[in-house]
């Protein structure tokens, strides 16, 4: 029972010592330290921290006049564009809640969201129109559609909307007295990460998580005042591991690039001094294989930080050579983005080569504004001995976890049972605490950083009428980190190739799901008829 002491009397909570936490206030602080530094660098366009928050509030204050407000959902499908960085502000400064959609989706999942989602608000690029129309008629809900063009885009697309995004920006007052949250447990935005089950999940990110791992990055990244950040990352992926709100805090600046090329990414970086990027292993494959003719020399030594699979030794060495110094992160989508960082020690800068490898292949510790990880049995909920050989489940906590899944109560108390997150993921615990992924207990196959279902393409593969048994698990791959790998029983008399399949399934799925490999034969199954997709995982591995 809770005892009252001297310091529970007369010390109240009140709005003199007690404001809800919200990444928005980080915005509003550096346009008053920092009015004109370069906030926004995109093409030819420059845009100081004046101007950003000017152009946020302008929005914040147009959609507010168009009934917009606390609990709506703002859909956007934008690529790393500046109007992307002014809706990571500009949307919950209305209370609203913004929903940054994953461009490389198909229409109908892309439906699904804005459905499940009731967005009042579509944002969408020309560029996108290819899906965004489709997506628009396949949906019950009737958002009012904003269409965003580009300068730098000059390939096809078309409008879709009566509005322009400037036209709407035109409405709104550049001093608008936008509102913090009423609490800092509000919803600032909606995250769609794929399952094993088809549809995606709704993750519901709050003002407070969203603040603390945007500083959590600045701690765990060591960046220092005035970074310039190199936007690789889609923006659409867990709000860009939160690094929208986070280069406020540091008064970063940001440059924006909506093609990862890498002549593109070399000339950014040389001509503006870039200091950080993020990226899944497909952005180091592109920097390392890139002719020498789209080089540039590096100003300097370029922190990259990357999630997913570890990188192989030889890609770190690679990017150490090239001038990058990479930091391997874990998280998930439901924890912000990435929460553990495998924190180097120097003295560990002394060990063989081999050793070294074997200490950066760990996801690691932790961020500072993470409260718990650790490695348990699912079942008991015990922690399993630091022995690095003992499986569990990757398990988290804190305020750095979301809020649940939207409008799934089963699947929230799921994933919160025992009073961890649990991510799903098996592995180990090393005796100093460092955590190590060993499998994906839910088959989810990570390419290039996008989450593939291999439940959603086996069901692609089983609608083939020649198909007698599916069974897809990930495959090492040197540029994708991993891709989909079919394992394929055809029925007696079927016919069709590799080729026919990727076909069919092309016309099913989103081109970064489709199977890169297909092999024939009898899948190996229990007794029971379960496929052991841990030897199937050995036969992609060999190759």
């Amino acid at each position: 029972m809770r005892r009252d002491t001297i310091y529970d009397r007369d010390l109240d909570r009140v709005p003199a010592n007690h404001q809800p936490l919200t990444p928005l206030a980080y915005l509003d602080r550096a346009a008053r330290v920092f009015p004109d530094h370069v906030a926004v660098i995109h093409g030819d366009l420059r845009r100081s921290y004046a101007e950003l928050y000017a152009r946020a509030r302008r929005l914040a204050s147009a959609l507010a006049a168009r009934g917009i407000g606390r609990g709506d959902t703002v859909a956007v499908l934008l690529a790393n564009t500046p109007a992307m960085i002014e809706c990571h502000y500009g949307v919950p400064m209305t209370g609203a809640v913004l929903n940054t959609l994953n461009t490389r989706l198909d229409s109908a999942a892309l439906a699904f969201c804005l459905d499940h989602g009731e967005a009042k608000v579509l944002i969408t690029d020309r560029e996108f129109s290819r899906i965004a129309g489709p997506a628009l008629e396949q949906a019950g809900v009737t958002p009012l559609v904003i269409d965003y063009d580009d300068p730098e885009h000059t390939g096809p697309g078309e409008r879709l909307g009566s509005l322009d995004y400037e036209a709407l920006l035109a409405e709104g007052d550049p001093a608008h007295d936008w509102a913090m949250p009423d609490d800092e447990w509000d919803a600032i935005s909606l995250n769609y990460t794929s399952g094993t089950t088809g549809d995606p999940k709704g993750v519901v990110y709050h003002h407070r998580g969203a603040a603390l791992l945007a500083l959590g990055n600045v701690v765990t990244g060591g960046l220092a005042q005035h970074p310039v950040y190199l936007w690789t990352l889609p923006m659409f992926h867990c709000n860009g591991w939160c690094f929208p709100w986070t280069l406020s805090i540091v008064a970063g600046t940001h440059v924006c690039l909506r093609q990862v090329r890498a002549d593109a990414m070399y000339r950014l970086m040389a001509e503006h001094g870039v200091t950080h990027l993020c990226g899944a292993p497909i952005v180091m494959s592109l920097l390392l294989n890139a002719p020498e003719a789209e080089r540039r020399p590096l100003p300097h030594r370029v922190a990259f930080f990357t999630a997913a699979a570890p990188p192989p030794e030889a890609v770190l060495s690679g990017m150490a050579e090239a001038g990058f110094a990479v930091t391997h992160l874990y998280g998930l989508t439901e924890s912000y983005g990435p929460a553990v960082v495998n924190a180097w020690h120097d003295a560990w800068d002394a060990l063989p080569p081999d050793e070294q490898a074997a200490k950066k292949a760990r996801q690691g510790v932790r961020y500072p504004v993470l409260e718990g990880l650790d490695v348990r049995d699912p079942e008991t909920m015990e922690p399993v001995p630091a022995d690095g050989t003992t499986l569990g489940e990757v398990m988290m906590r804190g305020n750095v976890v979301m809020r649940g899944y939207l409008k799934n109560p089963t699947a929230t108390r799921a994933a919160f049972a025992g009073g961890w997150f649990h991510t799903g993921d098996l592995g180990v615990k090393h005796a100093d605490g460092y955590v190590q992924l060993k499998d994906r207990s839910k088959d989810i196959i990570i390419s290039g950083g996008e989450n593939i279902s291999s439940i959603e393409v086996e069901d692609a593969l089983f609608k083939h009428p020649a198909v007698a048994a599916a069974a897809v698990v990930a495959k090492p791959d040197e540029r994708w980190g991993e891709t989909p790998c079919a394992f394929v029983e055809l029925r007696p008399g079927g016919q069709a190739s590799a080729e026919d399949l990727v076909a069919w399934c092309r016309e099913r799925l989103a081109s970064y799901k489709l199977p890169r490999h297909v092999i024939f034969g009898e899948l190996p199954k229990t007794s029971t008829g379960k496929v052991q997709k841990y030897l199937l995982r050995e036969r992609a591995r060999e190759g």
